[in-house]
């Protein structure tokens, strides 16, 4: 039985050869396991650490007993190479770890854009593409940076999120609470005692999540739970918002636009409004880092996702911003100014209407 696994497993590794063709439509959709025991991994994990190596791997000799979540101080980057891991990444130097990061992401993106004339459902195609142990004494974990690849246009960059095994964790439990029937059949890289920031371990979780996260993916059921969409979406949205309240609009950006990315790369609603409240954030950046041409363009999105809804509280935040910023621009505002001016009349809304970033500053993303 563990010959014919480990077959299986490494024409799964290869992606080609005379196993793929016999193995059956579930074992295609749910290889065995996502983490190897270790003595059934031995000649394996230069396969399963992918594009991984490390130019440094830290024995964790003196964290034996301590769990990777339990701490951190670093953070000690451990960039992707060509595949190698633990002793052979000390005896020969990586490549260039970005260009390979960027190579398999490209490799990534061809495929999935010729699976897309294909009767296959589309799916997003994940890839760790670095690993940092982060140190913030007492604790220490190991931070990875996944990058979500999806439709899009070719010169297009994946969006990339940083989760700690926790957040996976926390993920599969909440699926499995919910999900029993669905999630029985999908494997999840088991917690160690000890030896947690090796290279290898690091390598074999990295590529255990991303076989994770695909796995999700596979099930309608589960690709569309609310708990999914939140471990994408969700710790953006909230550092976003935090940022934007300070004032750091630049970084707070970037985070809005990637947790736009997200959603429209997952292709159901992170929550009712959040697609609304990231436009909203969008446009507050860009207005404030002196941008009113992207600030217009978001609030012209919102307002056709908004549609006829003239009750709902971002309606006429949202008219007002696109006035104001038209009129600045020398564009047409009347559509708008005569829609905001009915809101007002019927006591829909107060004059004047509360600003896009007021409603952002109070609204509680849960």
């Amino acid at each position: 039985m563990a010959s014919r696994l480990l077959h299986r497993l490494r024409h799964a590794l290869a992606g080609d050869g005379p196993g793929e063709a016999a193995a059956s439509p579930e074992a295609e959709q749910f290889p065995e396991s996502s983490e190897l025991e270790d003595d059934d991994a031995e000649g394996l994990s230069s396969r399963l650490s992918g594009t991984l190596s490390f130019t440094s791997a830290e024995d964790d000799e003196d964290d034996e007993d301590e769990d990777e979540d339990d701490a951190e101080a670093g953070p000690d980057p451990l960039p992707l190479g060509d595949g190698t891991s633990g002793e052979d990444a000390e005896r020969s130097p990586p490549p260039d770890g970005q260009r390979g990061s960027q190579l398999l992401a490209r490799q990534l993106q061809d495929f999935w854009k010729k699976s897309r004339n294909t009767l296959t459902p589309q799916r997003l195609l994940f890839e760790v593409t670095s690993a940092n142990v982060v140190k913030d004494p007492p604790s220490k974990y190991v931070l990875y940076t996944l990058a979500v690849i999806g439709p899009g246009p070719p010169d297009c960059q994946p969006a990339q999120i940083s989760r700690r095994y926790s957040d996976f964790e926390r993920l599969h439990r909440n699926l499995q609470r919910q999900f029993r029937g669905p999630m029985a059949a999908i494997s999840f890289p088991r917690k160690r005692l000890r030896r947690n920031f090796t290279a290898e371990t690091i390598a074999r979780r990295s590529r255990a999540f991303e076989q994770f996260l695909g796995h999700l993916q596979a099930v309608p059921e589960l690709r569309h739970a609310p708990d999914l969409q939140d471990f994408f979406v969700l710790p953006e949205l909230r550092r976003a918002q935090s940022l934007t309240c300070t004032g750091l609009y630049r970084e707070a950006r970037a985070l809005w636009a990637t947790a736009w990315q997200l959603q429209a790369q997952l292709g159901t609603p992170s929550g009712p409004d959040r697609p609304l409240l990231t436009l909203a954030g969008l446009a507050v950046c860009h207005q404030e880092l002196e941008d009113p041409g992207e600030a217009r363009a978001c609030c012209e999105k919102a307002l056709q996702l908004l549609g006829d809804k003239s009750l709902h509280p971002l309606l006429a935040p949202f008219l007002e911003a696109h006035v104001r910023l038209s009129w600045r621009l020398g564009l047409d505002k009347r559509q708008s100014e005569a829609r905001l001016q009915g809101l007002q009349e019927a006591g829909l809304t107060p004059t004047p209407p509360p600003s896009l970033k007021e409603l952002l500053i109070k609204e509680v993303l849960d």
